[in-house]
């Protein structure tokens, strides 16, 4: 399966993996994992194949309602965790709860919350990092110039403000498949 997702992604697609190649496997265990822009269907596939290519343990959070039969099996399989999103819950502690017993546990998030054009991305990622106590890895939808761009992993501080600009800026520039939801 790695040598096919390498050729769909490398040869058939024509994209490329920047940076931290293995997300710093080796060493960051657990993380918080924001790709951007997040502007499509098709950033799921696209991260579907980094992963299996670089050999990646990466989950993911959906509605409750995705994991049912006959699609429930499939998103479990590829990391997928179910979340209730009924209304007076604290998420992020929940979510943060998710690292809790795991060896390994690389959670991507989009930090725009949606598919669709925002002026301000959500802060739950941030807040979900922080009560976790895990770092953050960045790494890019970049459809204009068919490449993932992956970071170091970034420790956050006490200073949200701070983070946030350089969190934002590794994303300058980049322009997700459908560019005017970048």
């Amino acid at each position: 399966m790695k040598a096919l997702a390498k050729l769909i992604y490398f040869k058939i697609l024509g994209w490329k993996i920047v940076g931290n190649k293995n997300f710093s496997q080796d060493t960051v265990k657990k993380a918080v994992i924001i790709a951007a822009p997040h502007t499509s269907y098709h950033d799921f596939f696209i991260g579907l194949y980094l992963r299996k290519i670089t050999g990646t343990k990466t989950n993911f959070i959906g509605k409750k309602e995705l994991f049912t039969w006959p699609f429930g099996y499939y998103f479990r399989a590829v990391g997928g965790r179910p979340v209730d999103r009924t209304p007076g819950q604290n998420k992020v502690e929940a979510i943060a709860k998710l690292f809790e017993g795991e060896e390994e546990f690389r959670l991507t998030l989009a930090p725009e919350g949606t598919r669709k054009k925002v002026d301000e991305w959500k802060t739950g990622f941030y807040y979900i990092a922080k009560t976790a106590n895990v770092p953050i890895i960045m790494f890019t939808l970049d459809f204009k110039n068919k490449q993932n761009k992956i970071s170091e992993p970034y420790y956050l501080t006490d200073d949200k403000d701070a983070d946030f600009k350089i969190l934002k800026s590794f994303f300058e520039g980049v322009e997700g498949k459908i560019p005017p939801n970048s």
